[in-house]
């Protein structure tokens, strides 16, 4: 089994008596785009600071491509780091921005020339050589900031909340064509954001850090189906989590009873319990299907009804916001063309309607 690229062993920063980052154990490969997800105040850029070498770590190690650089001094890590606000010098050209780097580093003149023209034809910037960032957009200006980056070619890519400083749906346009450009270019990168669908769409594998700790770490997939605690089935998406107690467990399927549902849950999932232990059920609004009368196949399990509360409606999809009779509200995501496709009228507020879930996606969670 191959050395993984960067190694984070034994990670700690404390701040007098706070910890920041609580002897974090973790191992990225080479060429990945990794994600570190998590709310304000979570560690994550405290890490990525110990990581650029910004901050002095407190004990542990990072080591990367076989080299200890716990000690080195920010320039002389193969590291470089884009932050949010991008840090373009004003009174530069966007090819003198790009070349800033390379000048510091004393490169001869012919190879930061074309370093620079790679750089530019890479983020499709080459017309755009001779202006000064004022005069670009907020996506074009994080392409200059990608390509300095980029120009020193290091071995690790950090970057700041990457797409922070862009509206929604430039953000949206602009993940696509940052991941296309890191994968030509083959750098392992290492991303904070607090994002959700920045760092689902973006990265190989995802982190969850909070309270200075890696809560789970995994593909965007994985986390999402398959959460490891409440905290994370909340953190990732939307959820529905309700409290009981495991009836029955066999090799294929569990019978979980939990009081605030009128029927038990029936789940096929693989967990490790004990009859009569308390345990969560985690189903997402998406898994939830919504009727105007009982499902004829639902009498024992996985059923529940209520009255219609609130309806967003977000035009591919609606959310309704259920009210059960002991007033929990259960989440239902219903696509629009689900109605209409069966000839039906949507149910609107205060109508009573039942809601169901398959047996494959009530998620069993023991902490």
């Amino acid at each position: 089994m191959s050395t993984p690229y960067l190694q984070i062993k034994g990670l700690v920063k404390k701040f007098g008596d706070n910890t920041a980052v609580n002897a974090i154990d973790l191992d990225i490969n080479q060429h990945e785009i990794f994600a570190l997800l998590g709310s304000s105040g979570s560690g994550k850029s405290t890490l990525l600071r110990m990581l650029a070498g910004m901050e002095t770590p407190s004990g542990g190690h990072i080591i990367l491509d076989g080299q200890d650089i716990t000690k080195l001094a920010p320039y002389d890590r193969p590291i470089n780091m884009m932050f949010q606000s991008y840090a373009l010098f004003p009174h530069m050209t966007v090819e003198q921005n790009i070349a800033f780097g390379l000048k510091q580093d004393k490169l001869p003149k012919e190879e930061i020339n074309a370093r620079v023209e790679e750089m530019l034809r890479l983020v499709q910037m080459l017309k755009y050589a001779k202006r000064k960032p004022h005069q670009l957009s907020g996506g074009q200006q994080q392409r200059v900031a990608l390509a300095r980056s980029l120009a020193k070619r290091p071995k690790l890519l950090l970057l700041d909340e990457p797409l922070g400083a862009l509206d929604k749906k430039l953000r949206q346009q602009t993940q696509f064509e940052l991941v296309n450009t890191l994968e030509k270019v083959g750098v392992t990168c290492i991303m904070v954001t607090h994002d959700q669908e920045e760092a689902m769409t973006m990265a190989t594998r995802v982190a969850i850090m909070s309270d200075g700790e890696l809560k789970q770490v995994g593909t965007p997939s994985d986390v999402y189906d398959y959460p490891n605690s409440r905290f994370t089935a909340e953190f990732i998406g939307e959820t529905n989590i309700f409290e009981g107690k495991l009836v029955h467990k066999d090799d294929e399927h569990a019978l979980i009873d939990c009081p605030e549902l009128p029927a038990k849950v029936y789940t096929d999932q693989k967990f490790e319990a004990d009859n009569g232990q308390t345990v969560w059920i985690s189903i997402r609004p998406e898994d939830i299907d919504l009727h105007k009368e009982k499902p004829a196949h639902r009498d024992t399990h996985n059923w529940a009804k209520g009255v219609v509360k609130d309806i967003a409606y977000l035009g591919s999809f609606a959310i309704y916001h259920v009210q059960m009779p002991n007033g929990r509200i259960i989440k239902s995501q219903v696509p629009a063309p689900y109605w209409y496709t069966r000839n039906l009228t949507p149910p609107t507020w205060d109508e009573e309607v039942y809601l169901d879930w398959p047996e494959n996606q009530p998620t069993p969670l023991t902490r």
